[in-house]
């Protein structure tokens, strides 16, 4: 399903609802009491679309009993029901309003119906207590990538038509976001399934010839020795850091420093570096080892490449609503073409963390407009620039990182 066709889908629930609502909304006093001006219709609207707003996030989890507790009383008032139940494929989830107790058991023997069908219900609530209000029951499917998930099931006194079709909508866009949460948990498996791709492709020969740079130096200079193996350690602790797929600038700038303090030590006087990081910028959050390739993919081709000596700047500036990160080598540089291929996928880079894989990343998680923008040639260096938006929904430090 195409992000416009779900955007259309939720707008046309919302509305449905809105217009359900309007005879049980327009005379609430919650509702005269925050909205003094407009028509009985734009404050029922009003309040369905924020009431629809206050049952989304607990969904965006999933159909889980604590969300569909969470969620039950907002989509019950959302239809202005006498009561309203969420389940699963084998339990009653949550239940909002009377006559849970003479009703739950009856709840799945009508729910197994619509789930081998696939489509809404109406049926007598069939309820021996002459004194209870639920007549009539509408139950709709709540489906999801894998099929039907479970079920909505709202009460009312009488059959009615309208109830059938308002539920129906709204089990829909509760399908709409049960589909989203998926969506969510598939881009989290994938970001999860790239760091370990990531961690598994930093290069065996960096690490060895790290190890190497720092045993020349055990006899002639200990005390540098010491520095760079402990250098070493926090490199490969944080590369190896079991919690958080995002960090902050700060900590990704400091790992490129211990990553060029032991380039350095192999390279010497042939690598020179340049930073020049604004301080506003380094508390922003960006996606973890997204630059560290770069850099890393910079030294290869300014100084693995070539015998000549490299000059890398590491730049970090502030840009308003956005961090501008640039990171510029003068090495061998690279085809043009070449480039697009490897950053297209239609062809794998020689060694190393790929461009791709970061360019990949950094899409997934701000869009298409955020991609890596590379300018390069042969033997005319290469610049790659980032740009990190300051704050985007979702992308947020782990704690325990």
């Amino acid at each position: 399903m195409t992000g416009t066709l779900l955007a259309a889908l939720a707008a046309g629930v919302l509305l449905l609802a809105a217009g359900f609502a309007l005879g049980r909304l327009a005379a609430r006093r919650d509702v005269q009491d925050v909205l003094d001006l407009g028509t009985p219709v734009e404050r029922a609207t009003f309040q369905t679309l924020h009431t629809a707003s206050l049952a989304a996030p607990p969904l965006r989890a999933g159909l889980t009993e604590d969300t569909a507790r969470k969620a039950a009383r907002r989509l019950r008032s959302l239809l202005g029901t006498e009561a309203l139940c969420l389940t699963d494929r084998a339990a009653v989830l949550a239940w909002d309003g009377p006559g849970a107790a003479h009703h739950d058991e009856q709840v799945l023997e009508r729910v197994a119906e619509v789930l081998d069908s696939g489509r809404s219900q109406s049926v007598r609530a069939g309820c021996g207590d002459p004194g209870c209000p639920l007549r009539w029951a509408v139950i709709a499917p709540l489906t999801g990538e894998e099929g039907v998930l479970g079920a909505l099931v709202a009460y009312g006194s009488r059959e009615s038509a309208v109830l059938v079709r308002a539920a129906t909508e709204v089990a829909r866009w509760v399908s709409v976001q049960l589909e989203l949460a998926e969506l969510d948990r598939s881009r989290t498996r994938l970001i999860e399934a790239e760091i370990r791709a990531l961690r598994a492709q930093i290069s065996p020969h960096f690490i060895y010839n790290s190890l190497a740079a720092i045993a020349s130096f055990v006899r002639t200079d200990p005390a540098r020795a010491r520095e760079l193996l402990l250098e070493f350690a926090d490199f490969t602790r944080y590369s190896f850091r079991r919690h958080g797929d995002f960090a902050q600038l700060a900590d990704e700038l400091r790992s490129i420093e211990q990553y060029l303090a032991l380039a350095g030590a192999r390279f010497g006087d042939r690598l020179q570096v340049t930073l020049q990081v604004a301080p506003e910028v380094l508390p922003v959050t960006l996606p973890f080892l997204c630059l560290q390739p770069l850099v890393e993919n910079a030294v290869k081709h300014g100084l693995e490449d070539s015998r000549r000596t490299c000059r890398i700047t590491i730049a970090a500036q502030d840009a308003g609503a956005e961090a501008v990160v640039t990171i510029e080598d003068d090495g061998v540089g690279m085809d043009p073409d070449a480039l697009r291929a490897i950053l297209s996928g239609t062809r794998p880079q020689s060694s190393g963390i790929g461009l791709s894989n970061v360019d990949e990343r950094l899409r997934q998680v701000y869009g298409d407009d955020y991609g890596l923008v590379v300018e390069t040639g042969v033997d005319a260096g290469m610049k790659v620039t980032v740009r990190i938006p300051k704050y985007r929904a979702g992308v947020h430090r782990d704690p325990l990182a």
